[in-house]
């Protein structure tokens, strides 16, 4: 059965990804994090090229999805690479890339139980892929452009499904379940000054 991704637009849509066939034949073959990264670089500058705006980030994410799969389909030691979630946080982020002048951090992230995030873009292009557990998104969009937020919609995620992000798309995660939540998770370079934390009760948003 084909798996279905979403895509989160800034503007709090949801739109749905199925792959392909030709995506299916891939997962098939050996896939390593060093092979994985390069065809990263590829996707970013050929999009960086071929479009601008919305529309080359449609088309990195839309390339970059299919490449996450067959890595954690391939690659069974990304199941175990992850920090066990902090009791006083409830969450762990273990870094596994992330290097100086280049634009890309790849890494796991693992939530307790019933932990909630706050509501937060991130202020770039990212990719999530569920590797066990399950976790409910639930998407935001703006109604001013002071921090006003209403709620658009939510999906959950199952281990092997995959969620994409638009650069001002928002959200907040919950951990379902009674099992820790853990994901792969991918982004671009940040804008840290354009990165918020929201608050639907006052309708303000403060740097996250």
């Amino acid at each position: 059965m084909l798996s279905q991704d979403w895509l989160v637009t800034d503007d709090g849509k949801c739109e749905t990804w199925e792959q392909s066939p030709d995506d299916l034949e891939l997962l098939t073959s050996q896939y390593r994090l060093y092979r994985f990264l390069t065809d990263l670089e590829d996707i970013l500058h050929k999009c960086q090229s071929d479009a601008s705006g919305e529309r080359s980030y449609r088309l990195r994410l839309q390339a970059i999805c299919p490449l996450v799969r067959r890595l954690l389909t391939s690659s069974e030691w990304l199941q175990g690479e992850y920090l066990e979630p902090n009791p006083e946080t409830g969450w762990s982020v273990l870094t596994l890339y992330d290097e100086p002048d280049f634009p890309l951090t790849v890494q796991t992230v693992a939530w307790l139980p019933g932990k909630v995030s706050p509501i937060h873009n991130h202020a770039t292009w990212g990719v999530v892929a569920l590797i066990s557990g399950e976790e409910k998104n639930t998407i935001w969009r703006r109604t001013d452009q002071n921090g006003s937020i209403e709620k658009a919609g939510d999906i959950i995620l199952n281990p092997g499904e995959i969620i994409g992000f638009m650069p001002d798309a928002i959200h907040h995660v919950e951990a379902l379940g009674d099992e820790p939540t853990i994901s792969f998770n991918l982004y671009g370079e940040t804008n840290y000054q354009q990165r918020f934390e929201f608050d639907p009760v006052t309708g303000t948003a403060k740097n996250f």
